[in-house]
């Protein structure tokens, strides 16, 4: 199994299938302060190995960012919030579903999911969350589902945390004329490195953009 890894100046790779557990989303953690999702709740304590190997400590964390409600991106939410205090945020089509368990698909990896609250509800196409000396700027990209959102940081280059980049688009709540609209949102954003949510990390920017492209032109095919 791989170790824990940095994309980018304060960017760092902490889970995914290759360093936390098979079942786990890439789970990223920004400025030591935010994690981008938390994995399908197996690894958190692997998870938090992870983060102090970085040489950081995790009760420094602030905020967990859940890009959406599927239980690979969520499943150690409610950990992360008893042990050590954080914000959960997520989009408020995502709320029902973590704060009660329905709709996320725990089912599927025979994994156990416990509730969570959200504490910070995203309702606006782009919102901005202050970390440290960093914005994070989350916006609204329902496709894969309702309440899905990526989340920006430029530090010098742009990095663009995408999520599910690559859907599926045909689960009970996709949406896949939704899905174009916001897979040609994330193109226009010019990123200069996406972190995928299961593939992991793409660059440059033409790197980037001819990844997400391949996903939107499948959707008109």
């Amino acid at each position: 199994m791989m170790g824990p890894f940095r994309v980018w100046k304060e960017v760092y790779a902490i889970g995914g299938p290759e360093l936390s557990h098979p079942y786990d989303c890439y789970v990223y953690l920004v400025s030591e302060l935010v994690l981008i999702d938390s994995g399908a709740g197996e690894s958190f304590d692997l998870l938090v190995d992870n983060i102090q190997s970085l040489g950081f400590k995790p009760e420094k964390l602030r905020a967990v960012i859940a890009t959406h409600a599927h239980i690979d991106h969520i499943g150690a939410l409610y950990r992360f919030r008893d042990e050590f205090g954080v914000q959960v945020v997520a989009h408020e089509l995502e709320t029902k579903a973590i704060e009660t368990g329905q709709g996320t698909g725990a089912e599927f990896y025979s994994v156990p999911y416990k509730p969570c609250k959200v504490d910070i509800k995203l309702g606006s196409p782009e919102e901005v969350l202050q970390y440290g000396g960093y914005q994070l700027k989350v916006i609204h990209i329902p496709g894969h589902t309702p309440g899905s959102v990526a989340v920006y940081v430029d530090m010098e280059k742009r990095i663009l945390f995408g999520q599910d980049v690559h859907g599926p688009y045909f689960l009970p709540r996709s949406d896949p004329a939704q899905a174009k609209t916001s897979l040609q949102k994330l193109i226009d954003l010019e990123a200069d490195i996406l972190c995928e949510g299961h593939f992991g990390i793409y660059q440059p920017a033409d790197e980037v953009k001819r990844y997400i492209e391949g996903y939107l032109y499948s959707l008109y095919s």
